[in-house]
């Protein structure tokens, strides 16, 4: 895993800056601590810091390879987890290695592919590609969009990175966040493509960008396709399994040490169990990592996403697999510190407001990398499978997003905006225009109707808006302390196969998630394979919560610049009642003007309306 960056300048001699390119590498220094490599040439300057996890030794980066008719170099970031078949493939095909890496099969293959490389790739990527023999530049992204890229076009070019701060390292390059901006920041719908930020653009998931000097072209590669499902009950839960089982064996190779991050809910106690029962014959144990909270039980409330503690389950499924598990007890004062916060915030280059558990993903995964450097995580499991409550209850036929269905957005339902603010943006009429063109996206199936027909629509919104917002927030916060976080439930196959399954097929048990239990229910125990979905934990500690009561009170008097975009009485009340009688909006109010105090002082962001 690593951190890419670069710069296309048709009318510059980018050999001239290698300051310039230096500085935006140097921002990418956390997703690559092990090495750092530039390779410049007038029209094209590329960057990369490097987390090795395959060929040690081998796969520096930038990477070049010449050929007859000139040079092809590569930056490139993620795994390609079927690079042992490539390369027995392209070595038929003629070409030579020099490295074991994954790298240098993505590069070769484009040389014997060209861009039908991706239609051979089982992956989590984003990697860019300088063709000197027609002077034009690659940009691709996998398919569902694990590994960020973003870019931004410049009058003869285009500058692109890993993440934004890469970008905003430039000096052509302004700290701008205008209106469009905004709404991408506060109203809870990302949309693909979009960025927070004046003039950058994210590479979409599944998307192929190709600049030269007759500019920028964009095509898609791949997206969800719908199509009939004819297998039986017994043969999609055989598939599911088969698919898990692969995705799982591909994504534990490493010459690293790996792990699983385990909650404790079905999602990633599957994972652990399967993950062992691959280490098994190699007479290794599967290390796995829980976070937890001091006195948790006895200050914790349910919710509608998290309504049971973890910890039983994770000793549960600790005890059932046998694999080396330690919980990560995270306390109030450590989730609270200023620090920890602007490292979290820091880290996704924007302000999302979710506070404690930002902050304690942050240091979970801190503390996980100094045992290991991959992880497989559960995530996008409740997005493929239906996990969420709002996918059966009536939320799920409301003409917005499910998951904002009641609330219009995060902030502006509760007045948490400034009042200058909330008209300007018209965050409802923003969030119906972009439910609008996703529902448009959903690729109708022939003679589909009913349930059937609305919660593919639903799955569709899941698998291409919602799913972007959480692979991003645990790229980020993992990359920023150098820690590779595999999905296997994001292997295209799988996500392709369910998708496509009937809505009575998904839940036939009258459950959530009912493929996915049945396909792993004899590695699990009772207790975990029937347990109610819960998310990822917040404290309720309530030295945390009269931390960032006393920080919000702090940053109100001192006339900080953040204070503007937020109710600046809904603060006042926020900061001056008791603590123990905080409601649930009001301490998002808290975490989110916080949030943004970190924000401006890390970005000194220029904010137009």
């Amino acid at each position: 895993m690593c951190g890419i960056t670069g710069w296309i300048s048709y009318r510059r001699d980018l050999t001239e800056h290698r300051h310039d390119l230096d500085a935006m590498t140097a921002t990418m220094s956390c997703r690559g601590p092990d090495a750092a490599g530039l390779w410049l040439a007038p029209h094209a300057a590329l960057g990369h810091r490097r987390l090795a996890v395959i060929d040690l030794p081998g796969g520096a980066q930038p990477m070049t390879v010449e050929t007859p008719d000139g040079a092809v170099s590569m930056v490139y970031s993620g795994e390609t987890y079927n690079f042992t078949e490539l390369r027995a493939e392209l070595r038929r095909a003629g070409q030579r290695f020099d490295t074991e890496s994954d790298t240098e099969v993505v590069l070769r293959g484009y040389i014997v592919w060209g861009e039908k490389l991706v239609e051979h790739l089982n992956g989590m990527y984003a990697f860019a590609i300088w063709d000197t023999r027609t002077e034009r530049l690659v940009m691709i992204r996998d398919r569902m969009g694990i590994k960020p890229f973003y870019y931004y076009e410049t009058d003869d070019g285009v500058i692109f990175g890993s993440e934004p701060k890469a970008i905003l390292a430039n000096p052509t390059v302004a700290p701008v966040v205008g209106p469009d901006g905004l709404r991408e920041l506060f109203s809870g719908a990302k949309t693909p493509g979009a960025a927070v930020w004046d003039g950058m653009r994210e590479v979409r998931p599944g998307e192929i960008i190709v600049l030269d000097r007759g500019g920028l072209r964009r095509r898609t590669y791949w997206q969800l396709r719908s199509e009939p499902h004819t297998d039986s009950r017994g043969e999609t839960v055989a598939h599911v399994r088969a698919l898990l089982d692969d995705a799982v064996r591909r994504q534990l190779v490493a010459d690293v040490p790996r792990c699983t991050l385990l909650s404790g809910g079905l999602d990633s106690s599957a994972l652990t169990s399967l993950s062992q029962i691959q280490l098994a014959p190699r007479d290794e144990k599967v290390r796995s990592f829980a976070v937890d909270f001091p006195d948790q039980d006895k200050h914790f409330q349910a919710i509608d996403v998290a309504p049971t503690q973890d910890t039983p389950y994770v000793h549960a499924v600790a005890e059932h697999v046998g694999c080396d598990h330690q919980d990560i007890v995270l306390d109030g004062a450590a989730l609270s510190a200023p620090e920890v916060r602007r490292a979290a915030v820091g880290a996704r280059d924007l302000p999302i407001g979710i506070g404690d558990r930002d902050n304690s993903l942050y240091l979970l995964f801190a503390a996980v990398r100094r045992h290991s450097t991959v992880a497989l995580s559960g995530e996008s499991a409740d997005e493929v499978f239906g996990g969420y409550p709002w996918f059966h209850d009536e939320r799920r036929y409301a003409e917005t997003f499910p998951w904002l269905a009641g609330r219009h957005s995060l902030v502006e339902s509760s007045g948490q905006l400034s009042e200058d603010l909330r008209p300007l943006l018209g965050l409802r009429e923003h969030i119906a225009e972009s439910y609008r063109a996703a529902v448009a996206e959903t690729p109708p199936l022939d003679g589909e109707t009913g349930l059937d027909q609305r919660m593919r629509v639903v799955s569709h919104l899941h698998l291409t808006r919602m799913v972007q917002s959480l692979l991003d927030r645990k790229d980020r916060l993992s990359m920023a302390v150098g820690l590779e976080v595999r999905v296997p439930f994001c292997d295209h196959r799988l996500v392709q196969y369910v998708f496509n399954t009937p809505w009575s097929l998904k839940t036939f048990d009258g459950r959530e998630k009912s493929l996915l239990r049945a396909a792993t229910r004899d590695v699990l125990p009772d207790s975990v394979a029937d347990r109610k979905k819960s998310g990822y934990p917040g404290t309720f500690d309530p030295a945390y919560v009269a931390a960032i009561q006393s920080q919000g009170a702090d940053l109100l008097r001192s006339g900080h610049p953040a204070v503007e975009l937020v109710s600046r009485e809904r603060l006042v009340e926020a900061t001056t009642g008791p603590s123990a009688d905080l409601s649930q909006q009001q301490r998002m109010l808290l975490e989110r003007t916080l949030d943004l105090g970190a924000w401006f002082d890390i970005h000194r962001p220029t904010v137009k309306i």
